[in-house]
């Protein structure tokens, strides 16, 4: 069993990758509370998938306004102590902004976005799953979420790479790199336990996480 029960862990990654899944799982081995993302409270997201230059700023903004009260309610309420399992970071919403907006957009996002930034706790650890698009795709199809449907290729490809450069330059917090194509954390107990057993070598710096499977 891990020591990070006392932690602040964030799961992240692209749309499809398990981070949620993972983090719920997380939750219930630390006995952590959980901050997950609500994507089902934003009313715009459906149709941002439908049409998305249409509805890129307002479903991007819901997303902001949804993800920083979160975050305070939970500052507030000193739920970060006990630890905390999360499957987003608040920087992600400045990641998908920069893939989904116009320039004039993300100009006037970003000056939202710098006046609700909130004093977070940084992470004890980030967990950082990558899958190639394929396998992204393949997995969005599996959930079955209908709007889903109309997510084109090119669209994740963006946010993959968006999600690259981020974590090619991120040094806040120690964070560990997993290839999620090959393994599955959330039904294979094996790959899970192993996962666990290497989050407590890991003290700071960058890792990762690639166990061969035959």
């Amino acid at each position: 069993m891990s020591d990070r029960k006392q932690d602040y862990i964030v799961v992240e990654g692209p749309i499809g990758v398990g981070k949620t899944s993972l983090a719920r799982k997380l939750v219930r081995t630390f006995k952590s509370e959980q901050l997950l993302e609500q994507p089902q409270d934003n009313p715009f997201l459906e149709r941002f998938y439908h049409a998305p230059r249409q509805y890129a700023l307002p479903a991007q903004l819901s997303f902001l306004f949804q993800r920083s009260k979160q975050i305070s309610e939970l500052i507030q309420g000193d739920m970060f102590r006990p630890g905390c399992v999360a499957d987003f970071m608040l920087e992600k919403d400045r990641l998908f902004a920069s893939v989904n907006l116009e320039d004039d957009e993300f100009r006037l996002y970003d000056q939202v976005y710098q006046q609700l930034q909130i004093d977070l706790p940084v992470p004890d650890l980030v967990i950082y799953l990558q899958a190639p698009v394929q396998v992204l795709q393949a997995r969005i199809r599996k959930r079955g979420i209908d709007y889903e449907r109309h997510m084109d290729k090119s669209y994740l490809e963006s946010l993959v790479d968006a999600y690259t450069r981020f974590f090619y330059q991120y040094s806040a917090s120690p964070l560990l790199i997993i290839n999620a194509e090959k393994i599955n954390l959330v039904d294979n107990d094996a790959d899970y336990q192993a996962m666990l057993e290497h989050l407590d070598t890991i003290k700071s710096g960058r890792h990762y996480f690639n166990p061969l499977h035959e």
